[in-house]
Order: C-alpha cells, then structure tokens, then sequence
C-alpha cells in the first residue's frame, strides 16, 4: 500500500513524496498545491515515476495540504448524521430536509494552514457544552475535481452550538483545532470502490475505550460525484481542496469529548488518524507554530 505524504526531512522545507511502507520515494513538485494544479493523468505519471528512496527515519510528515488549499465539508449525507443532527437540534426539520433535498449541504470547514494532522491535537471549543469527533472519508481534488486519493477526516464540532441554532453553524464547525487530515493520502487508483469503505471509529479515555462506532460509505446518501460537482459550482479552487463527505459515526447526546481523551479513525484501504483531545486553542497553536 502507498501513500502520497507532505514531509520535512528536517531542513525546514517541506517537500511531497510517496510512501510505501519505509520507502520515501520524493516526487518532482515543490508543493501538494502544485501537484494538485495538474491533470489527475499527469499526477499518476508522477507518482509512477517517483525519485529514488531517501531514509524515512528522519522524516516528520506533515497535513497534506499547503498554498490555497481549502478543507470543505458535506453535512446530513448519512442517515446517522440526520437523526443525529435531529436529536440536538432545536429546529429538527431543517436536517430532514436537506437529507432529502436535490442540493446537499456543504460548508467550508478550514484553511490549510490551520489543518492538524497525526498525532496532533484537535480542540473543544471551551464555550461550548457538548463536543464530537465526525469521522469522514475525504476527497483530495485537483484543481479540476478530479479525485486524486482519499484522506481520513476529523470534522470535530460543536453540538450544543449548532443544536441552538443551525444559523451558528460557522462557530460549530469553524474554529482552531476543529478539522483533522490524516498525513497519508491513498492515491484514487489504488481505491476500487470508495463506497465499499468500512469506516470505525473509538474514543479513549484515561486509556479506556468509552465510545466504538462503525459504519460503512456504502450508506452515503449522495454520491461523492455529485459533492464535488456542487462544490464547484460557480467556485475556484485552483491549488485543490479537500472536501469531506459527511459522518455516519455519531457518539449519542450523553457522551461528549473531554480534554485528554484520544481519537482514534480508521477507514479501510485509506488508512488512519489519532488525535490528542485539549480545550480551547492554544495547544493547537503551539502545535502549529512547532511545524
């Protein structure tokens, strides 16, 4: 299995390669944005025709997204995350709705700078009472829509935020800490069939699992084709994007993250995401000031 990764080999610049178990074979682009500027035909040839292996010891990877990359998000794409949405929210039709409606919902969830990767921490917002983790499938798209691989996804939210009011979805969604990209990135031909992914997920608590849920992307509600063809109506993205398409993994109203607590997401043939649970953002911000 192989991986297209971001990594700093400890000179301080970061640079794009394919990892395929100890082997890091450098690619010949500066950046992820660069790659992702080119036909997905072209960026085969590339990862194809990967330089000769560098030691992988010493290598930090990093999230897989840089220049003006963007994480966006599709909401209310399972069935779960509809009745999910439904149970916290105080306006419970308008979930219903758009579960059923010829539009999804998509929202923009974070810029790429302020994305954490493996190993490093997702917040809880401190102003809020009830805190999950959204583990997510992820399209990595080129500048074109086309689906170049797929990534593990943490769409960390507010419920008790968005259950108020589905106005304050923004500050649900939308704050530091909140979205999580695994570093290893599956590339898309590697994938036969994106809608037959097992897809689990468990929190860890003083070393004890308090919550285990799975599922699988053959219960998406919508297409991942028809995220993507939404997502760039009338919209430009020409460093790529990565667009999250939704949770069917919800832990129920009386379990809510805790500072400590650890995320652990896996979805088959992707791969996988851990993540430290802290409150408010100024451990993220050490964290993303330490790359």
């Amino acid at each position: 299995m192989s991986h297209l990764v971001r990594f700093t080999d400890g000179t301080g610049d970061a640079r794009v390669g394919v990892l395929t178990g100890e082997r890091l074979r450098p690619l010949a682009v500066p950046s992820m944005s660069d790659l992702l500027r080119r036909p997905l035909a072209e960026i085969r040839e590339l990862v194809e025709a990967a330089g000769e292996p560098v030691s992988a010891a010493g290598a930090r990877l990093l999230p897989p997204l840089d220049g003006r990359m963007e994480v966006w998000a599709a909401g209310v794409t399972y069935l779960r995350s509809e009745e999910a949405r439904r149970e916290e929210s105080a306006d419970a039709d308008v979930y219903a709705r758009v579960y059923r409606a010829q539009r999804p919902e998509l929202f923009f969830k974070s810029s790429a700078w302020r994305v954490v990767t493996d190993g490093e921490p997702i917040a809880i917002r401190a102003d809020s009472a009830n805190n999950v983790p959204e583990p997510e499938l992820g399209l990595l798209l080129t500048g074109a829509g086309e689906t170049a691989g797929y990534v593990v996804v943490d769409d960390v939210s507010s419920r008790s935020i968005e259950g108020e009011n589905p106005l304050y979805l923004p500050q649900a969604k939308i704050y530091t800490g909140s979205c999580a990209v695994s570093a290893r990135v599956r590339p898309a031909w590697e994938v036969p069939d994106p809608l037959a992914l097992a897809l689990r997920m468990r929190i860890l608590r003083d070393g004890h699992e308090v919550f285990a849920g799975e599922s699988a992307t053959a219960q998406l509600n919508r297409k991942p084709a028809e995220l993507v063809e939404y997502l760039w109506r009338d919209n430009d993205f020409p460093d790529g994007a990565v667009l999250s398409t939704g949770t069917s993994v919800v832990p129920g109203l009386d379990l809510g993250l805790r500072p400590g607590d650890v995320v652990e997401i896996e979805i088959e043939e992707v791969g996988s995401l851990r993540s430290p649970v802290v409150l408010g953002a100024e451990e993220v911000r050490r964290a993303l000031a330490a790359r």
